[in-house]
């Protein structure tokens, strides 16, 4: 490159970076051909694609108790919920894509255990009141991180979040409502709502990452307005929802230490096995290597559609050539 073309390229950054800092301090969004600096360009990729995989892998625990839901309603809905979640990640693909990154590599990256998702997903589904709990706890954890994030400063993934945030909504609520009639019927199925909420509760406040002091992302994610809320503070606000929520229940949260901070206005909770969530992300939680040789398979078991569809629109293409010509 010569020097006249490094001077222009310089040029050419120095304006754009000026219109980025502009659109972020007036709170507008960035689309994918406006000018971006390189680390917002990876930040989001990583964040977005992150969130994809997890929409996808978080389809395994429910999926398996599709056959086994207590009614055909419990089956249909479930069913539909898992359908959401594909759409979730289908939805977050495509905006991580607008960044760049092809879904078939985001997808490699994945397989290959080079990119994370969800710690949360990690963990076993042991009884029907796990349903429940998870659509209560994680899917409520899920809302209350993600509705910031459709304001978030990149345009694509803010306008993905809308949605999702609204499918969300409904699953919360049926994993409520799982939970409640669990709570009111027999002491066995009361016990068992109460076993889930305990063991999925720990799981479900760590899923907002890891302490403000060490996320070494999250800090530069607020200066760009991806993300208006620390993790902790997110975190304080999802314990102070469980608290009025779990009355209506009648069960129990499994925390002795929660309270509302007057000081700091914020609602505290107990200590947290960060040791253990660093171990899940590492690959050595409960269900890590099941989850991804069950992704594993359904990408091999998928080869025949993708070569279907590459093949189908390569002939499109001829015939519109050929037309052309």
């Amino acid at each position: 490159m010569t020097a006249t073309a490094i001077e222009t390229r310089a040029d050419h950054d120095a304006a754009g970076e000026k219109v980025f800092n502009d659109l972020i301090a007036q709170d507008m969004r960035i689309e994918p051909r406006d000018w971006m600096p390189a680390d917002y360009r990876k930040s989001l990729t990583r964040q977005i694609s992150q969130h994809a995989h997890s929409e996808i892998i978080g389809m395994q625990p429910e999926a398996n108790w599709i056959t086994r839901a207590p009614s055909l309603k419990r089956k249909a809905v479930l069913m539909a919920k898992v359908q959401d979640e594909a759409g979730h990640g289908l939805y977050l693909y495509s905006a991580a894509e607008t960044l760049g990154t092809p879904r078939d590599q985001m997808t490699e990256d994945l397989i290959a255990g080079k990119a994370r998702y969800s710690s949360i997903f990690n963990y076993p589904v042991l009884t029907w009141a796990d349903i429940g709990a998870i659509g209560w706890l994680v899917d409520g954890a899920a809302i209350c991180n993600q509705v910031p994030l459709c304001r978030a400063s990149y345009g694509p993934y803010g306008r993905a979040m809308v949605r999702i945030c609204k499918e969300e909504s409904f699953h919360q609520r049926q994993g409520f409502e799982i939970l409640l009639e669990l709570a009111n019927g027999t002491p066995e199925q009361r016990a068992m709502a109460q076993d889930a909420v305990n063991r999925w509760y720990a799981p479900s406040l760590m899923m907002f990452g890891p302490p403000d002091e060490d996320s070494p992302n999250s800090q530069k994610s607020m200066e760009w307005k991806i993300k208006r809320f620390s993790n902790d503070e997110l975190r304080s606000r999802f314990v102070g929802m469980m608290v009025e929520q779990i009355k209506v229940l009648g069960l129990d949260l499994p925390d002795k230490d929660v309270r509302f901070d007057e000081e700091s206005g914020r609602w505290e909770h107990g200590p947290l096995d960060w040791n253990e969530f660093k171990e899940v992300l590492a690959g050595r939680g409960p269900c890590n290597a099941q989850r991804m040789e069950r992704r594993r398979e359904a990408h091999e078991d998928g080869a025949w559609v993708r070569d279907a569809a590459s093949a189908y629109a390569a002939r499109q293409a001829a015939k519109h050539t050929t037309k052309a010509a």
